[in-house]
């Protein structure tokens, strides 16, 4: 199994953090069988605030994922279904356990040309 690291805006980061987000909407979803995603806030936080497991990944139209999930996905419709356009289909994270760090990570200590671009940075 791998962990990812996943870059999200702050708001979305924060609301996993916080547990008022428990699926997180994705166009594409991980090439590795993952178990472990870490939460990387992007700028202007841009650090690691901690990570979570994964219940399922529930692979839908994009209506579907909003008919199921809209009340805990911290995204207004708007908003997601700008970000679904021109797709047939997406994809659900449903959330399992979040940990929270007591101190954010910076990723350039550990990830050498880190930028938090790309859908997942896959860890070893």
């Amino acid at each position: 199994m791998s962990n990812a690291i996943l870059s999200l805006q702050p708001k979305y980061a924060e609301a996993i953090i916080e547990g008022s987000k428990t699926v997180e909407f994705r166009r594409t979803i991980f090439q590795k069988d993952t178990q472990r995603i870490y939460v990387y806030s992007s700028a202007p936080t841009k650090m690691i605030l901690g990570y979570f497991t994964i219940f399922e990944v529930i692979q839908e139209t994009p209506k579907n994922l909003w008919n199921r999930f809209h009340e805990v996905g911290g995204i207004d419709e708007v908003a997601f279904f700008k970000y679904f356009e021109d797709t047939d289909l997406g994809f659900g994270i449903v959330i399992d356990q979040v940990i929270v760090f007591e101190n954010p990570i910076d990723p350039i200590d550990f990830i050498k040309d880190f930028n938090g671009r790309g859908t997942y940075i896959y860890l070893d």
